[in-house]
C-alpha cells in the first residue's frame, strides 16, 4: 500500500493541504490499490486501524466515511478527515452501481421516478382516491376500513405503516392517506406503490385525465407539493401531519443527524476514557495505601514479637533469681541442721562425765530433737512455698500464652482487603494489653514476695518462732483438706438422697458416688455448654439453659437437690475457665465463699508472719 493510506503516521498535513490529499486518496481508491469491497454486500474502511476494522454494509460505510470526514472534533487529524472524505466521494461516484445489487445501496439511491428536485410530503405518504362508498341508514357515507385497505397493500408488497380514510361532515369522503415508514426503505415502498398503480393505468395523471365514462377502481400515487397545497380534505390532512422536503434536503438532514450522532459518540468515548483514567489513578492510590498499610502491619508485628521476647526473657530471669534465693536458703537451713547434729554428738560425749551433765544433756537432746523437728517442718513449708511460687509462675506464663494464641487466632480471622485499618487498631490494642499485663497488683505481689524472702533469711536466729508458725500452717492445711472433703460430700449428698429412695443404704451410697463421678466428667467436658446469652442493661450475660436435655433429665429423675448442686458447680467452673472446663486447685476465700486473689493469699501469709514477729519481739 502507498503512504497515503498510512493514517497512523506522525506526519500530518495542514488544513490547506486537505483538498490535495483528498484528491490523491481518491485516485488511489480508483486505481484499486486500497481494498474497499470485500464481498457482494460487505465493505471495509481501508483508513481505520486494523484493530478497529470490521465489515460494513454500503450505507453504514457511507455514514462512517461522512461522519469522520465532516467531523469537527480536534481528535481527528486533517489527514484522517481528508482520506475519509475521499472514501465518501469514491462510494458515491464509483461504487453506487457496484453496490446497487445490495440492499444498502438501493436504500440510499433515489428510487425510479423520485427526482432530486421534487418536493415530497414527509413522512412519505400515498394518496388513494375513488374508494367505493354507500349511503347508510343515517344518510352518511360509509366505505372500506383503513385496516382492510392496508392489508391489501401489504399483500401486494408495499408495506405501508397504516391507512387513514378521510372523513368529513357527509361521512367517508372516498379518499385515504397511506403512511409509509420514514426512512429510505419507506420511500422505496412508496415509489413502488406509485409505479404499480401507474403501470396499471390508475396513477395520478390517469385520475386527472378527462374520460367520457365514469372512472372505476382505485387510483393512487405518492403525495407531492401539488397534493400538499390542495384546498380540499386531502391537502388539509397532509399539511396537518407532514412537511415538504426534497431528496437532497432529506440526505442533508440525515447527514447532519449522522454527524451529530458521531460527535455525541466521540464525546461519550472521550468521557468514558477520562473516567477510566480517573479510576486507574484511584486504584493506583489505593494500592499504594494498601502496600503502606501492609508494611506498617509487618513493622508493628515485628516490634510486638521483639517486645514479647523481652517480656518472656525478663520473667524467666526474675523467677530464676527467686529459685536461686530459695536454693540458697535451703542450703543455709541444711548447714544449721548439721551444726545442731554436731552439737548433739558433743552432748552425747559429755554424757559420760557426770550424772548432772547427763541430765542436762538429756534435756538438751530433747530440746535439740524438738528443734530438729521444727527445722524439718520449716524445710517442708519452704518446699511448699517454692512449689506455690513456681506454680504461680507457670499459671502466669500459661495465661500469657493463652492471650498470645487468642491474638494470633483473631489476626487470622481478619479480612485484610475490606478491614485493614481495624486490624491495625486491634494490634495496637493488643500491644497496649501486653504492656499492661504487669499491672499494679502484679508489681505489688512481686514486692511482697521479695519482702517475704528477705524475712525468711532472718529465720536463722528465729527457730523457736518457726515451730509455732509451722503448727499453725499444718492446722490450716488440715482444715483446707477437710473443707475440700466436705465440698465433695456436699456434692455427693444430693445424689445420695435421691438414691436412698430407690436402693438400700449401702447400694444407695455406691450409686450416688458413681453418679457424682459421672456428673464430674460432664462438668469437665468443654463440648457441653448448657448456657444461653441474654442482654441486661446493654450488657451480655451467660445464664443456665434450663431447657438443656441433660439438666432437664437430671431434675426429673433426681430432683431439685442434685439439679441445684450441678448448676452451682457449672457456674463456678464456667466462671473460672469457660474454654477448657478443667477443674484445678484454687486459692479460696471461705469467709466470702469466692475465689481468692493472689494478692489476698500473700497478704494472709504476711499477716501470719507479722503476728509471729510481734510475739517474738514481745
Amino acid at each position: 500500500m502507498g503512504s497515503l493510506s498510512d493514517n497512523n503516521s506522525d506526519d500530518d498535513i495542514s488544513e490547506s493541504e486537505m483538498d490535495e490529499f483528498e484528491d490523491k486518496s481518491y485516485e488511489e481508491l480508483k486505481s484499486g490499490s486500497q481494498q474497499v469491497k470485500t464481498s457482494e454486500e460487505t465493505f471495509t474502511c481501508p483508513y481505520c486501524p486494523k484493530k478497529r476494522k470490521r465489515d460494513y454494509l454500503y450505507k453504514e460505510l457511507l455514514q462512517h466515511a461522512s461522519g469522520v470526514g465532516k467531523s469537527t472534533s480536534d481528535k481527528r487529524s486533517a489527514k484522517e478527515k481528508a482520506s475519509h472524505l475521499a472514501l465518501m466521494k469514491y462510494l458515491e461516484k464509483d461504487l453506487a452501481s457496484v453496490g446497487g445489487s445490495s440492499k444498502p445501496a438501493e436504500e440510499n439511491k433515489s428510487p425510479a421516478g423520485a427526482s432530486h428536485y421534487d418536493k415530497f410530503v414527509w413522512p412519505w405518504m400515498g394518496i388513494v382516491v375513488n374508494i367505493p362508498t354507500r349511503r347508510a341508514e343515517d344518510g352518511r357515507c360509509v366505505g372500506e376500513s383503513g385496516s382492510k385497505l392496508r392489508d391489501d397493500l401489504i399483500r401486494r408488497g408495499f408495506n405501508p405503516r397504516r391507512v387513514i380514510p378521510l372523513w368529513n361532515y357527509n361521512g367517508h369522503s372516498g379518499y385515504a392517506v397511506v403512511e409509509f415508514n420514514k426512512g429510505w426503505p419507506g420511500l422505496h415502498n412508496a415509489m413502488s406503490f406509485e409505479r404499480a398503480y401507474e403501470a396499471e393505468g390508475y396513477g395520478r395523471k390517469h385520475w386527472l385525465a378527462e374520460y367520457e365514462k365514469p372512472k372505476t377502481g382505485l387510483y393512487a400515487w405518492v403525495a407531492r407539493a401539488d397534493d400538499y397545497n390542495l384546498s380540499n380534505i386531502v391537502g388539509e390532512h397532509l399539511r396537518k401531519v407532514g412537511d415538504l422536503k426534497t431528496i437532497p434536503e432529506m440526505m442533508e438532514e440525515e447527514a447532519r443527524k449522522q454527524d451529530k450522532l458521531v460527535s455525541n459518540l466521540n464525546n461519550i468515548i472521550e468521557e468514558k476514557h477520562k473516567h477510566l483514567q480517573e479510576i486507574e489513578e484511584m486504584c493506583n492510590e489505593k494500592m499504594k495505601d494498601l502496600n503502606d498499610a501492609v508494611s506498617q502491619k509487618d513493622k508493628l508485628l515485628q516490634e510486638y514479637n521483639e517486645e514479647w521476647k523481652k517480656i518472656q526473657s525478663s520473667a524467666h530471669d526474675h523467677f530464676q533469681r527467686i529459685f536461686n534465693d530459695h536454693e540458697k536458703l535451703k542450703s543455709q537451713l541444711e548447714s544449721h541442721k548439721m551444726e545442731l547434729e554436731l552439737r548433739g554428738e558433743e552432748l552425747e560425749k559429755r554424757e559420760a562425765r557426770n550424772e548432772t551433765e547427763r541430765k542436762k544433756l538429756s534435756e538438751e537432746i530433747a530440746e535439740n530433737t524438738q528443734r530438729n523437728s521444727s527445722l524439718q517442718l520449716a524445710a517442708l513449708e519452704q518446699q511448699r512455698i517454692d512449689e506455690k511460687v513456681l506454680k504461680l509462675a507457670e499459671d502466669q506464663k500459661r495465661e500469657k500464652e493463652k492471650l498470645l494464641n487468642q491474638i494470633i487466632k483473631l489476626e487470622k480471622q481478619l479480612d485484610a482487603k475490606q478491614a485493614l485499618e481495624l486490624e491495625i487498631e486491634q494490634l495496637r490494642g493488643s500491644l497496649k494489653v501486653m504492656k499492661h499485663m504487669e499491672d499494679e497488683d502484679d508489681k505489688e505481689v512481686i514486692i511482697k514476695i521479695d519482702g517475704l524472702l528477705k524475712d525468711l533469711r532472718e529465720k536463722e536466729g528465729q527457730l523457736d518462732d518457726l515451730e509455732e508458725m509451722n503448727q499453725t500452717l499444718v492446722i490450716k492445711e488440715r482444715m483446707s483438706n477437710e473443707e475440700l472433703q466436705d465440698a465433695r460430700k456436699e456434692l455427693v449428698n444430693p445424689f445420695l438422697e435421691a438414691m436412698k429412695v430407690r436402693y438400700n443404704a449401702d447400694e444407695a451410697e455406691e450409686r450416688a458416688s458413681e453418679l457424682c463421678s459421672l456428673w464430674e466428667e460432664y462438668l469437665r467436658d468443654p463440648d457441653w455448654h448448657p448456657f444461653r446469652i441474654i442482654h441486661v442493661d446493654g450488657e451480655t450475660k451467660e445464664i443456665i439453659d434450663t431447657e438443656d436435655e441433660k439438666l432437664r433429665d437430671l431434675r426429673e429423675e433426681l430432683g431439685e437437690g442434685a439439679y441445684n448442686a450441678v448448676v452451682t458447680a457449672l457456674r463456678e467452673v464456667n466462671e473460672y475457665n469457660p474454654s477448657g472446663r478443667y477443674i484445678t486447685s484454687e486459692l479460696w476465700n471461705y469467709g466470702e465463699r469466692r475465689k481468692a486473689s493472689l494478692k489476698e493469699g500473700v497478704e494472709v501469709l504476711l499477716e501470719i508472719w507479722n503476728t509471729h514477729k510481734r510475739r517474738r519481739t514481745a
